[in-house]
Protein backbone atom coordinates (compact mmCIF):
# COMPACT_ATOMS: atom_id res chain seq x y z
CA UNK A 1 0.00 0.00 0.00
CA UNK A 2 1.16 3.16 -0.77
CA UNK A 3 2.28 5.75 1.90
CA UNK A 4 3.10 9.41 2.10
CA UNK A 5 6.67 8.51 3.77
CA UNK A 6 7.50 5.62 0.99
CA UNK A 7 6.63 7.87 -1.52
CA UNK A 8 8.80 10.75 -0.64
CA UNK A 9 11.82 8.49 0.89
CA UNK A 10 11.76 7.54 -3.28
CA UNK A 11 11.40 11.03 -4.53
CA UNK A 12 14.49 11.60 -2.61
CA UNK A 13 16.39 9.22 -3.76
CA UNK A 14 15.49 10.33 -7.64
CA UNK A 15 16.76 13.58 -6.42
CA UNK A 16 19.59 12.97 -4.63
CA UNK A 17 20.27 9.50 -5.75
CA UNK A 18 20.53 8.59 -1.97
CA UNK A 19 18.79 6.09 0.42
CA UNK A 20 17.71 8.41 3.02
CA UNK A 21 15.07 7.41 5.90
CA UNK A 22 13.37 10.14 6.80
CA UNK A 23 11.59 10.92 9.81
CA UNK A 24 7.95 12.15 10.60
CA UNK A 25 6.62 14.05 13.45
CA UNK A 26 4.23 11.61 14.30
CA UNK A 27 2.00 9.28 12.44
CA UNK A 28 -1.33 9.42 11.15
CA UNK A 29 -4.13 6.20 10.68
CA UNK A 30 -5.09 5.36 7.07
CA UNK A 31 -7.49 8.29 5.33
CA UNK A 32 -6.22 11.02 7.92
CA UNK A 33 -4.94 14.21 6.12
CA UNK A 34 -2.31 16.97 6.90
CA UNK A 35 -1.57 20.47 6.48
CA UNK A 36 1.22 20.71 8.44
CA UNK A 37 3.11 17.56 8.98
CA UNK A 38 6.72 17.58 9.12
CA UNK A 39 9.66 15.50 8.37
CA UNK A 40 13.34 15.68 9.02
CA UNK A 41 16.30 13.92 7.40
CA UNK A 42 20.48 13.97 6.01
CA UNK A 43 21.49 14.50 3.20
CA UNK A 44 25.39 15.04 1.23
CA UNK A 45 24.15 16.92 -1.35
CA UNK A 46 25.40 20.88 -0.75
CA UNK A 47 22.09 21.15 -3.32
CA UNK A 48 20.21 24.54 -2.02
CA UNK A 49 16.47 24.33 0.00
CA UNK A 50 14.89 25.88 -2.58
CA UNK A 51 15.91 23.74 -5.56
CA UNK A 52 15.58 20.44 -3.08
CA UNK A 53 11.80 21.56 -2.61
CA UNK A 54 10.86 22.02 -6.09
CA UNK A 55 12.69 18.68 -6.85
CA UNK A 56 10.82 16.74 -4.78
CA UNK A 57 7.22 18.26 -5.77
CA UNK A 58 8.04 17.56 -9.34
CA UNK A 59 8.37 13.88 -8.82
CA UNK A 60 5.76 13.89 -5.43
CA UNK A 61 1.89 12.40 -6.75
CA UNK A 62 -0.03 15.30 -6.85
CA UNK A 63 -2.17 14.74 -3.47
CA UNK A 64 1.83 15.45 -1.96
CA UNK A 65 2.99 18.98 -1.70
CA UNK A 66 6.63 19.84 0.26
CA UNK A 67 5.50 23.60 1.37
CA UNK A 68 8.47 24.28 2.82
CA UNK A 69 11.73 23.53 3.59
CA UNK A 70 14.62 24.42 6.29
CA UNK A 71 17.91 24.22 7.11
CA UNK A 72 18.60 22.47 10.87
CA UNK A 73 21.20 21.32 13.19
CA UNK A 74 22.30 17.76 11.87
CA UNK A 75 20.77 16.50 15.72
CA UNK A 76 17.31 18.01 14.64
CA UNK A 77 14.51 15.35 14.76
CA UNK A 78 10.70 16.34 13.26
CA UNK A 79 9.44 13.62 16.15
CA UNK A 80 11.36 14.10 19.14
CA UNK A 81 11.66 18.13 19.04
CA UNK A 82 8.76 18.44 18.77
CA UNK A 83 6.48 20.91 21.61
CA UNK A 84 3.10 20.37 20.78
CA UNK A 85 0.71 19.37 17.83
CA UNK A 86 -2.38 20.94 16.49
CA UNK A 87 -5.50 18.74 15.17
CA UNK A 88 -9.04 19.84 13.76
CA UNK A 89 -11.54 16.94 12.99
CA UNK A 90 -14.37 18.63 11.01
CA UNK A 91 -17.99 17.76 10.76
CA UNK A 92 -20.19 18.94 7.98
CA UNK A 93 -23.84 19.40 10.02
CA UNK A 94 -26.42 19.68 7.28
CA UNK A 95 -29.69 17.47 6.58
CA UNK A 96 -27.77 16.39 3.19
CA UNK A 97 -24.20 15.50 2.40
CA UNK A 98 -22.31 17.14 -0.15
CA UNK A 99 -19.76 15.27 -2.54
CA UNK A 100 -17.25 17.82 -2.72
CA UNK A 101 -16.82 17.24 1.36
CA UNK A 102 -17.10 13.52 1.22
CA UNK A 103 -13.12 13.08 1.88
CA UNK A 104 -12.80 16.10 4.03
CA UNK A 105 -15.48 16.06 6.71
CA UNK A 106 -17.36 13.78 8.68
CA UNK A 107 -21.16 14.22 7.85
CA UNK A 108 -23.82 14.38 10.31
CA UNK A 109 -27.43 15.32 9.18
CA UNK A 110 -29.07 15.50 12.38
CA UNK A 111 -28.49 19.13 14.33
CA UNK A 112 -25.63 19.14 16.59
CA UNK A 113 -25.89 21.16 19.76
CA UNK A 114 -22.47 22.61 19.65
CA UNK A 115 -22.46 24.81 22.50
CA UNK A 116 -23.04 21.19 24.50
CA UNK A 117 -20.33 19.65 22.80
CA UNK A 118 -17.58 22.91 23.59
CA UNK A 119 -18.94 22.90 27.23
CA UNK A 120 -17.64 19.33 27.53
CA UNK A 121 -14.04 19.59 25.37
CA UNK A 122 -13.19 22.02 28.29
CA UNK A 123 -12.92 19.49 30.76
CA UNK A 124 -9.85 18.26 28.36
CA UNK A 125 -8.14 21.14 28.94
CA UNK A 126 -4.96 20.59 31.31
CA UNK A 127 -2.97 17.61 32.25
CA UNK A 128 -4.93 14.34 32.41
CA UNK A 129 -4.56 10.62 32.19
CA UNK A 130 -6.75 10.13 28.39
CA UNK A 131 -6.48 6.57 28.19
CA UNK A 132 -10.62 6.32 27.56
CA UNK A 133 -9.95 8.15 24.88
CA UNK A 134 -7.32 5.71 23.39
CA UNK A 135 -7.00 2.18 22.00
CA UNK A 136 -5.32 -0.21 24.53
CA UNK A 137 -1.56 0.63 24.14
CA UNK A 138 1.47 0.41 26.15
CA UNK A 139 3.15 3.02 27.95
CA UNK A 140 2.01 6.66 29.87
CA UNK A 141 -1.30 7.75 28.47
CA UNK A 142 -1.07 11.02 30.45
CA UNK A 143 -0.49 14.26 28.16
CA UNK A 144 -1.30 18.17 28.48
CA UNK A 145 -3.67 19.39 26.43
CA UNK A 146 -3.92 23.42 26.05
CA UNK A 147 -6.73 23.44 23.86
CA UNK A 148 -9.88 21.65 23.06
CA UNK A 149 -12.57 24.16 21.54
CA UNK A 150 -15.75 23.30 19.56
CA UNK A 151 -16.96 25.95 17.37
CA UNK A 152 -19.76 26.14 14.48
CA UNK A 153 -19.12 28.22 11.16
CA UNK A 154 -22.08 28.00 9.04
CA UNK A 155 -23.03 24.03 8.48
CA UNK A 156 -19.58 22.94 9.79
CA UNK A 157 -18.63 21.75 13.33
CA UNK A 158 -15.22 21.99 14.30
CA UNK A 159 -13.03 20.65 16.88
CA UNK A 160 -9.60 22.06 17.74
CA UNK A 161 -7.27 20.55 19.71
CA UNK A 162 -4.30 21.19 20.62
CA UNK A 163 -1.65 19.12 23.16
CA UNK A 164 1.94 18.37 23.22
CA UNK A 165 1.79 14.70 22.24
CA UNK A 166 -1.37 12.59 20.98
CA UNK A 167 -2.08 9.11 21.41
CA UNK A 168 -3.37 6.54 18.91
CA UNK A 169 -6.52 7.32 17.92
CA UNK A 170 -7.37 9.55 21.14
CA UNK A 171 -8.83 12.52 18.63
CA UNK A 172 -11.41 10.76 16.77
CA UNK A 173 -12.60 8.82 19.85
CA UNK A 174 -12.95 12.32 21.72
CA UNK A 175 -14.90 13.72 18.46
CA UNK A 176 -16.59 10.43 18.29
CA UNK A 177 -18.22 10.89 21.99
CA UNK A 178 -18.27 14.64 20.96
CA UNK A 179 -20.65 13.90 18.36
CA UNK A 180 -22.57 12.23 21.37
CA UNK A 181 -23.07 14.60 23.47
CA UNK A 182 -23.87 16.74 20.53
CA UNK A 183 -27.06 14.57 19.50
CA UNK A 184 -28.34 14.23 22.85
CA UNK A 185 -27.66 10.28 23.32
CA UNK A 186 -25.17 11.26 26.28
CA UNK A 187 -24.69 14.50 28.39
CA UNK A 188 -22.29 16.96 29.32
CA UNK A 189 -21.69 15.19 32.92
CA UNK A 190 -21.25 11.77 31.58
CA UNK A 191 -18.52 13.14 28.85
CA UNK A 192 -16.62 14.03 32.22
CA UNK A 193 -17.18 10.86 33.72
CA UNK A 194 -15.91 8.65 30.95
CA UNK A 195 -12.67 11.06 30.87
CA UNK A 196 -12.83 10.67 34.54
CA UNK A 197 -12.74 6.44 34.30
CA UNK A 198 -9.32 6.27 32.88
CA UNK A 199 -10.48 3.37 31.11
CA UNK A 200 -8.77 2.05 27.47
CA UNK A 201 -11.39 2.48 24.71
CA UNK A 202 -14.31 3.50 27.05
CA UNK A 203 -15.13 6.66 24.33
CA UNK A 204 -16.21 3.50 21.97
CA UNK A 205 -16.81 4.89 18.76
CA UNK A 206 -14.25 6.97 16.46
CA UNK A 207 -15.18 8.93 13.97
CA UNK A 208 -14.51 8.38 10.44
CA UNK A 209 -10.39 9.22 9.91
CA UNK A 210 -11.24 10.99 6.70
CA UNK A 211 -12.99 14.14 8.86
CA UNK A 212 -9.17 14.58 10.79
CA UNK A 213 -6.84 16.98 9.68
CA UNK A 214 -2.69 17.46 11.44
CA UNK A 215 -2.65 21.22 11.28
CA UNK A 216 0.55 22.07 12.75
CA UNK A 217 3.47 20.89 14.50
CA UNK A 218 5.14 23.11 17.16
CA UNK A 219 9.04 23.44 17.51
CA UNK A 220 11.02 25.52 20.03
CA UNK A 221 12.44 28.88 17.98
CA UNK A 222 15.92 27.93 18.03
CA UNK A 223 15.31 24.25 16.99
CA UNK A 224 14.52 26.12 13.59
CA UNK A 225 16.95 29.25 13.85
CA UNK A 226 19.34 28.26 10.92
CA UNK A 227 16.43 29.34 8.42
CA UNK A 228 13.55 28.77 6.56
CA UNK A 229 12.27 29.11 2.59
CA UNK A 230 8.64 29.42 2.71
CA UNK A 231 7.69 27.99 -1.21
CA UNK A 232 4.26 29.07 -0.48
CA UNK A 233 2.76 26.51 -2.31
Amino acid sequence: MPTIQGDIERALARVTGEKIRITGAGRTDAGVHAKGQVVSFGISSNMSVRILVRALNYYLRPDIAVREGSEVDPDFSARRDAIGREYRYTIQNRPTPSPLQRRHACFVPQMLNSEDMNEASQSLVGTHDLASFATAMKGGTTRTVSKAVVSRIGEFVLFDMVANAFLPRQVRLTVGCLIRVGLGKISVERFREILQAKRPGLAAWAAPAHGLCLMKVNYPEHKLSRGRLDENL
